[in-house]
């Protein structure tokens, strides 16, 4: 039996494969002040409708997979360890000075952005390394043990360490290590170049910095949960997500916790390939994940799912980068909770700002008192109050239409429902921006591809959404509402190792690259032997970061070849790039010789066989629907609207809107015009 559990910002999604390879889903309220709450609170919800107990379910317990937004939390709100950031003197301003990059330059109101470890806890180390790895000045151990008797008076909870050129003679950053460890007792600490060893000084600082700040705080988090699930009966294997679209041994992750941030939503594309395929044969798929407080939008590209190193935590160049690829996901504060609110000027908004789990919409009757997007489809007749979640809670519709009148149809002098259909529209538009940053704004014609809808809350408006970029069609997964759980569910155990080695094509060392690609795939190997053990399949992928001379930027090129034995093995692999290259940036350079600059190997390991499972009725969730309903449609007003269960309905059999699709864990708006049918797989496939 195997757990995957998606920790949100308003609920925590349980999906469990039981022996028999069947699915089942379950969700429960996010406890932010205690996330292990909930997920044990979705665990108990599932031995209820199982007919066992808690310890019963969890002692047949094979894997746990967990994804958790705890880290991402803690650096938005500021919560992470107090940590010192130790670098090369006379460089205290890496973190200061950045990149350069300004998303609005003449706009001078912006702050200028404050460093990620401010200059009073920034500490300059008495060395200094070369770039072709030769010492200029030795490693002064004196002066170290001077800043390490200051982080003591300063009661610094974690170190950062990223000295110039360490990727390439790490010595004095192993020295460094050697007598923080000594001491510095009990105190975690990161260095560069056995956490990211790649060439730009910022963004090595960065991860460097966000890794170590979020180790205590992690640590703890993990080790807690391992507690409570060994306690509650769970005694195997815990896993957790990240960023880069797999997932890690818990022990591993709390090694290196950067790897949990934006973890939940890097999920989703790995579902939404799965279903793309399963439901309409399409190559290319844009899965859109709605939770209760962001809309998470990514992309999947003839079968692979785009990686990004230009991965922020908070706006570009104003945030602070991750310095890690990681999978492309934009997101914006549009959800199921998001806040519909008037300003000053009489326009409407719709978010960013979220209701959350607490007190979540108006319409939950917990303390909400703003209204939502839940609320305003509780309103338009789309959300049943009385099915929520399969009936375990019921909505109160009266909570919701005061909201809305007061805060959005009174200043708007607009009626109740015509207020509730705005905020609709608003939500829609606001998704299909993002959608359109990813796509139309890298080249991506929307037209070509299929809408995958996932998250509770997709189905309120993703008809609408499809419709307006003119998608060949939508798929709903009947696992949709837990998106991101389902792609845990099926995603590989993996590793991910990189070295620096700098040659070119018109002078290519084969010695020097392949000595750097054997290094790497002897790593890969033993973590295959190590954990990935047992692995039904597992394979070892080679990467490497190429540009034309004289760019500032590479590109991450898949290799075909795992050693260069000739010059065509160069020229195959400089005709990868060009037709990269040109994918990109629509252009290539013959004429140019291309630099290899960094070298990677992603070891991945399978941990299930065979298909990925159908989901299972539960008997906690029968009830009876109404087979119609009134609900409001903008520009067709109140109509007599079909209502159907999700899951009572049979392969092959098709419904028109204007008609609403229950299931326990979300609703689906069949728009007039639109035709749903139910997949062999299970999902709603709907054309416009």
């Amino acid at each position: 039996m195997r757990f995957a559990v998606d920790t949100g910002g308003t609920f925590t999604d349980l999906v469990l494969e039981d022996n028999r390879g069947r699915l089942h889903m379950f969700k429960a309220p996010t406890t932010p002040q205690d996330p292990v709450e909930g997920i044990l609170a979705a665990i108990e919800s599932a031995a209820v409708a199982l007919s066992t107990s808690t310890e019963d379910l969890l002692a047949q317990g094979e894997l746990f997979i967990h994804g958790t937004t705890h880290a991402t939390n803690a650096i938005v709100t500021g919560g992470t360890a107090k940590t010192a950031f130790l670098t090369t003197k006379g460089h205290p301003d890496i973190l200061v000075l950045r990149e350069g990059g300004r998303m609005e330059p003449f706009n001078f109101l912006v702050p200028f952005p404050k460093p990620y470890i401010p200059r009073a806890l920034t500490y300059e180390v008495p060395e200094r390394m070369g770039a072709d790895g030769g010492v200029y000045e030795p490693l002064d151990e004196a002066g170290v043990l001077g800043i390490i008797e200051e982080l003591k008076e300063k009661e610094v909870e974690a170190v950062a360490v990223s000295l110039l050129w360490s990727t390439v003679n790490p010595a004095h950053e192993i020295g460094v290590g050697r007598l923080l460890k000594k001491h510095l007792k009990g105190v975690p600490y990161t260095l560069s170049h056995v956490l990211n060893p790649i060439l730009r000084e910022y963004r090595r600082a960065s991860s460097t910095c966000i890794d170590a700040s979020l180790k205590p705080l992690m640590s703890r988090y993990i080790g807690g949960l391992q507690e409570r699930l060994k306690a509650a009966g769970f005694g195997g294997r815990l896993l957790m997500l990240t960023s880069k679209g797999g997932v890690m041994d818990a022990g591993e992750l709390a090694e290196a916790p950067i790897h949990s941030v934006g973890s939940g939503p890097s999920m989703a594309p790995i579902a939404g390939r799965h279903f793309s395929r399963a439901d309409a044969r399409a190559a290319t798929a844009i899965v859109a994940d709605t939770g209760g407080t962001t809309y998470d939008v990514s992309l999947v590209r003839r079968g692979e799912i785009p990686m990004s190193p230009e991965t922020w935590l908070g706006q570009r160049y104003r945030g602070h980068i991750l310095g890690f690829p990681s999978v492309d996901v934009k997101s914006i504060g549009a959800g199921g909770g998001s806040i519909a609110w008037v300003d000053e000027g009489g326009l409407l908004h719709v978010g960013p700002q979220s209701a959350g789990a607490e007190p979540g919409p108006a319409c939950y009757g917990r303390g909400g008192a703003r209204p939502t997007l839940t609320d305003a489809s509780l309103v338009l007749g789309h959300i049943d109050p009385d099915y929520f979640l399969g009936g375990a809670m019921t909505l109160k519709p009266a909570e919701a239409e005061k909201a809305i009148t007061r805060d959005v149809g009174e200043p708007l002098g607009l009626s109740l429902q015509e207020a509730a259909s705005a905020i609709l529209r608003l939500a829609t538009e606001n998704m299909v921006g993002a959608i359109e940053e990813i796509t139309i704004h890298q080249g991506i014609d929307p037209r070509g591809a299929v809408l995958i809808g996932g998250g509770g809350a997709a189905g309120l408006n993703s008809v609408a959404i499809a419709k307006r970029l003119g998608c060949q069609g939508l798929v709903i997964p009947e696992v949709g509402a837990a998106l991101s759980a389902a792609g845990a569910m099926m995603s590989d155990l993996h590793a991910d190792y990189r070295s620096m080695f700098f040659t070119v094509t018109d002078r290519f060392d084969f010695k020097g690259a392949n000595a750097t690609l054997r290094t790497l795939g002897d790593r890969c190997r033993a973590f295959i032997k190590g954990p990935g053990k047992g692995a039904v399949e597992s394979a070892t992928e080679f990467y490497v970061e190429a540009r034309y001379k004289h760019q500032i930027w590479e590109i991450d090129l898949g290799l075909p070849i795992n050693r260069f034995r000739s010059k065509k093995d160069v020229e195959r692999t400089r005709a990868a790039f060009d037709e990269v290259h040109e994918e990109v940036f629509a252009f290539r350079d013959p004429s140019s010789e291309v630099e290899f600059v960094g070298w990677r190997a992603v070891a991945r390991c399978k941990l299930r066989k065979g298909r990925f499972g159908r989901l299972v009725r539960e008997a906690i969730h029968e009830t009876t629907l109404p087979k119609r309903r009134e609900a409001y449609f903008a520009g067709k007003g109140l109509v007599n609207a079909r209502v159907a269960a999700f899951d009572s309905m049979k392969a092959g059999e098709a419904m028109r809107g204007p008609a609403i699709i229950e299931s326990p864990f979300t609703t689906v708006v069949i728009d007039p015009g639109a035709r749903a049918e139910r997949t062999r797989s299970g999902s709603l496939f709907i054309t416009l």
